[in-house]
């Protein structure tokens, strides 16, 4: 182990990255950023080729940095997974999405794990970073990589270590975000805690990977119920005829015991629309029933059919039914200022305004067009916003509050605007234009 320890702190370690996504790549670039020679792997060739080329995908990823570190050949990508026995670390970050049946499917580590079995050698450091339900590392991974006969913590070092990426965060980066490391055994969990102090500037021990797996399930239950209870209060607060977004802000100003968490469309984002899942399904296992997480599912779960209500309130009062309108999405993008469309809640809007009978279009200044989803296929693109537009348009939904819209200029040009964020100021000026949702 100190030969691997000296190894990784004179940086001639070289890493392999799988799944070059939102997760992926950031960490891509912070090991290349150090010194580290990076091998990127994907199935996805546009992504493989562009890295290849020194071009970023994703918006919140500066381009200039990226492509001097490629062209110094500090980072290289390929499709290519016999290249897994070419690399000293394995750090696998690829999705984990729900099935049909709102189960966890794990495919796609599955076949990962597949491909570094195959290609295991000694000395070789792997981390699964994506998210899961505990005890996915040590049921799934660790016997598949014992079937080489190599011993874990002696010949090869298995670890999780939760990816913590907020996509548009400015304030908290890949390295200033704590990272946490539990490892099969202490051997592992001291390997990965030296590899990711290399990038990271803190790292913390857990006592294990179940308990590694956990805390990110936790992380994110954490704010999915706390949204849950905030679009709760939002929806009985509007029967009241009470501004739900005053009384968060009134109550933010305690200095103790009160998080403020707001309310929205939905839920989007890979992670806190299907985390509480992962453990709902594993706890069946020890049978038990995980009633206040899949409670606050159902609530979130909800949201877009209350949107779409308030829409129909809206147009209600110019006599017109939802049939046959013209409404105008402002945002596909789960978050603002970001180009993740992953489980938006505007693609479930959408498609509910379409079943009803609505003319829709959208605009997202970092999504020019709707690609084809697994439940979905618009075949959309987005429109520029215009008087001409807005004139021609029964109703603007703001589904996602993108920092490039001028929302007082929205409010004066717009017939109609349900506004699920709370975007436009000074609604008291528009009584009768504009409905919060």
């Amino acid at each position: 182990m100190q030969r691997i320890a000296q190894k990784i702190k004179s940086k001639k370690t070289v890493i392999g990255i799988i799944g070059l996504g939102y997760v992926g790549l950031p960490v891509v670039i912070r090991f290349a950023e150090e010194g580290f020679k990076v091998l990127g792997f994907d199935i996805d060739l546009k992504k493989v080729k562009n890295i290849n080329m020194g071009k970023s995908y994703i918006k919140h990823i500066q381009g200039n940095s990226f492509k001097s570190l490629v062209k110094e050949k500090q980072i290289e990508a390929t499709n290519d997974f016999k290249k897994i026995k070419n690399v000293d670390a394995v750090i696998i970050c690829v999705p984990t999405p729900l099935n049909e049946m709102r189960e966890p499917d794990l495919q796609y580590v599955e076949e990962t794990a597949k491909a570094v079995a195959q290609n295991l050698r000694k000395g070789h450091i792997i981390c699964l970073e994506s998210t899961t339900y505990p005890g996915t590392t040590d049921e799934i991974l660790l016997p598949l990589f014992e079937k080489s006969r190599l011993k874990v913590g002696r010949d090869f070092f298995l670890v999780y270590s939760p990816e913590r990426e907020d996509p548009g965060n400015t304030e908290f980066t890949t390295k200033t975000i704590p990272k946490i490391v539990g490892g099969i055994t202490p051997a592992c969990r001291k390997v990965g805690k030296i590899l990711y102090e290399q990038i990271i500037e803190k790292v913390v021990e857990v006592s294990s990977t179940r308990t590694a797996e956990l805390t990110k399930l936790l992380e994110n239950i954490y704010r999915c119920v706390n949204i849950a209870l905030v679009n709760e209060m939002k929806i009985l607060a509007d029967k009241m005829d009470i501004n739900i977004w005053e009384v968060i802000d009134a109550s933010a100003t305690k200095p103790f015991g009160f998080s403020p968490f707001y309310p929205g469309p939905g839920l989007g984002g890979h992670c806190i629309p299907i985390d509480p899942f992962y453990l709902s399904w594993k706890a069946r296992e020890y049978d038990f029933t995980t009633r206040f997480i899949e409670l606050a599912g159902e609530i979130n779960t909800s949201m877009p059919s209350y949107v779409i209500n308030k829409v129909m309130e809206a147009l209600n009062t110019k006599e017109q039914s939802l049939k046959g309108a013209k409404i105008l999405v402002l945002g596909i993008a789960y978050k603002k200022d970001i180009d993740d469309d992953r489980e938006s809640p505007s693609l479930k809007i959408i498609d509910m305004l379409k079943q009803k009978g609505a003319e829709v279009s959208y605009n997202d200044p970092f999504i020019p067009k709707l690609k084809k989803y697994r439940k979905y296929d618009f075949n959309l693109s987005s429109k520029k916003i215009t008087k001409t537009l807005l004139k021609n348009t029964d109703l603007v939904l703001i589904a996602t509050n993108h920092s490039e819209y001028d929302y007082g200029w929205l409010a004066e040009n717009a017939n109609l605007i349900v506004d699920t964020r709370n975007a436009v100021k000074k609604k008291k000026k528009y009584i009768g234009k504009i409905f919060a949702a």
